[in-house]
């Protein structure tokens, strides 16, 4: 049975619940043909990249599974006809990973406090951050100016 991942981006005005409702619902069409559902992560509300019928946020769902092109069709004809549902997208992959997706990784990315485990990075040459050069040193003979020629009045 082909493998697939499925992302589903649902509004923002729904509640935690309804989207973990979705993801049951598509948990029982699966079980009902004979696929399975291996991994079930939700993204939480994100930001959307662009308006999306009038959303700037949106919860992020996003499954992996076993599934018989019969099962698939029934969960794509059902995700078009929920209202709830924003867009979805399903892709077909070879195998499929237990490990948390890049999204699930990124989210440790920010919580590494004051400066993480680089350091201090000390004090920085030239000066400090908002202008002040410091001391330049002597810069040298500029080159002699050549006169001008004068101006002839019209």
């Amino acid at each position: 049975m082909p493998f697939y991942e499925t992302t589903i981006i649902v509004r923002q005005d729904a509640s935690t619940q309804q989207v973990e409702k979705l993801g049951e619902d598509i948990k029982k069409i699966l079980e009902e043909n004979e696929g399975r559902l291996t991994k079930q992560e939700n993204w939480g509300l994100r930001q959307l990249a662009y308006r999306v019928k009038k959303y700037r946020k949106a919860h992020y769902l996003y499954l992996n599974m076993e599934a018989s092109p019969t099962a698939l069709t029934q969960i794509e004809y059902m995700l078009r006809y929920q209202e709830d549902v924003l867009r979805y997208l399903t892709v077909r992959v070879d195998s499929l990973s237990d490990e948390p997706s890049a999204m699930m990784q990124s989210r440790g990315r920010g919580e590494r406090g004051d400066r993480g485990d680089r350091g201090d990075r000390g004090e920085r040459r030239g000066g400090d951050r908002f202008g002040d050069r410091g001391d330049r040193g002597d810069r040298g003979d500029r080159f002699e100016r050549r006169e001008r020629p004068e101006r002839v009045e019209r």
